[in-house]
């Protein structure tokens, strides 16, 4: 009972850390590249400095989806499939520079993942 003031959650504890990040983004007035992951997808959007969406792409897509190709991927496959349509769709909006937003969640697994592809698709952050 007591101690139950002093329990955060984990979404919680995630929800802090993006918004110090977010935070530190919005200093530097730059699109970030922003992360989202649930338990079976990924999603990722380029968010202007006056927050319009200017580009997103998700492990629904269609278009990753054709990149894959026909074969069940695991999810780190598909999380860079996201990174390379992503990089795509900023270079078509004349984007190459981002800041990363990874929304609080830890740099591991799916988000490092769709990152790195990211970077080597030619988007700079």
């Amino acid at each position: 009972d007591f101690f139950k003031i002093f329990l955060i959650s984990k979404i919680d504890k995630r929800k802090r850390r993006a918004k110090k990040t977010r935070a530190k983004i919005k200093q530097l007035e730059a699109h970030r590249l922003c992360v989202h992951r649930s338990s079976n997808h990924i999603y990722a959007q380029i968010i202007a400095p006056d927050n319009q969406t200017v580009a997103a792409t998700s492990s629904l897509d269609p278009e990753v989806k054709s990149i894959l190709g026909d074969k069940t991927k695991g999810k780190i496959d598909i999380a860079k499939a996201v990174g390379q349509q992503i990089a795509k769709k900023a270079k078509k909006a004349k984007i190459n520079k981002v800041a990363f937003d990874r929304s609080g969640f830890l740099y591991h697994g799916r988000v490092k993942a769709l990152a790195e592809s990211a970077r080597e698709n030619g988007l700079d952050f």
